[in-house]
């Protein structure tokens, strides 16, 4: 299946109703004054942000979405009915682009919020408005403006505080997992095995950060392989990024297998492709699987690691699988955000 972050759609405001060409005609009063009213404005069409949803795939199946036409003015000075406006739910974290000025309209990322995406044209005027002195009888009015129309890219970026990276199989989702069964009280919010997972880790009341568990990248990932390009979008919301690093990696027979510092080097030129402003990101390194190697050596393995890569920031060792050093983890996580929210009130 497709990972589905990403689709473009077109939208198509109503058209104005056209103005009406009308004289009052009563018994008594055989010669009336113009009297044709004014035609209705068309429909809008509005995207509004949803907190239910979690992909774009329903727009695979629907793509052009149009708005009512304004009703035609009529006469005795009866104006046209507006055209109902049309509305469109996305994802929230939703990005949305004008396709043919790659202008960028609108970023939702707030359940409710609501973004004009095509204006309805106005209804046209009636030949009461062109009445005058010298023409007492005009025959003139106006069609309805036409509604924009629009093709829109409609991108969607997780609205996560924390973003886990690394290679295919290095346990990330084992690490959320892990999380996710711990005390006290975390959920999880998965999407599909090819999208990522949201997990909402609630230290205690009112503390709490979600977490997203970005699938593994490969080398080449920021030109699109392994749909690297689209999960990386997923890491530039995040404000925290754990790097999983597996300490054991498998050898297999007739392939070059890298070790754990060459797999970091090789996700951080893919960041640095992809958006340098991710490298200046804070990272820390989680060491995982650390059960795979013997207990008097884990330590000597982890600094072996530290050095070779220079590695300045903060760092851990666990064994996602067996929960060990998983949520003293996410209590540091946690420790990170509140001196951020602590250093803005400042």
């Amino acid at each position: 299946m497709k990972l589905v972050d990403e689709a473009e759609i077109q939208v198509i405001a109503g058209n104005g109703g056209n103005g009406c060409v009308g004289f009052r005609r009563e018994k008594f009063i055989p010669k009336g004054g113009p009297d044709g009213g004014d035609g209705g404005a068309g429909g809008n069409v509005w995207l509004v942000a949803d907190e239910s949803l979690n992909t774009l795939v329903d727009f695979r199946h629907q793509r052009i979405f149009k708005a009512q036409r304004g009703e035609d003015g009529r006469g005795r000075q009866m104006y046209g009915k507006g055209g109902e406006d049309i509305v469109v739910t996305v994802p929230v974290g939703t990005v949305v682009t004008n396709v043919e000025t790659e202008e960028v309209i609108g970023d939702l990322v707030e359940h409710g919020q609501r973004l004009l995406v095509a204006h309805g044209g106005k209804g046209g005027l009636g030949n009461m408005h062109f009445k005058s002195s010298v023409n007492q009888a005009p025959r003139k009015a106006l069609p309805g403006l036409p509604g924009e129309q629009r093709t829109l890219r409609l991108e969607l970026k997780l609205l996560a505080d924390v973003g886990l990276l690394g290679f295919p199989n290095a346990g990330k989702s084992t690490l959320i997992r892990a999380v996710s069964a711990a005390t006290p009280k975390v959920a999880d919010y998965p999407f599909t095995t090819l999208y990522p997972n949201l997990g909402v880790v609630s230290v205690e009341p009112h503390r709490s950060f979600v977490i997203a568990d970005i699938p593994g990248l490969i080398e080449g990932a920021a030109d699109g392989a392994g749909l690297g390009a689209q999960f990386l979008r997923h890491l530039q919301r995040t404000s925290l990024l754990l790097h999983v690093v597996d300490m054991a990696p498998m050898e297999m027979e007739g392939v070059e297998t890298p070790g754990p510092a060459e797999q970091v080097r090789a996700i951080e030129k893919e960041l640095e492709r992809h958006d340098p402003e991710l490298l200046e990101r804070p990272r820390w390194l989680v060491l995982n699987k650390a059960d795979l190697l013997p207990e008097e050596e884990r330590d000597a393995a982890a600094r072996a690691i530290i050095d070779e890569l220079g590695w300045k920031d903060r760092w851990f060792t666990t064994s996602a699988i067996g929960r060990e050093g998983t949520w003293p983890i996410m209590l540091e996580v946690m420790a990170f955000f509140d001196r951020q929210k602590q250093d803005a009130a400042e």
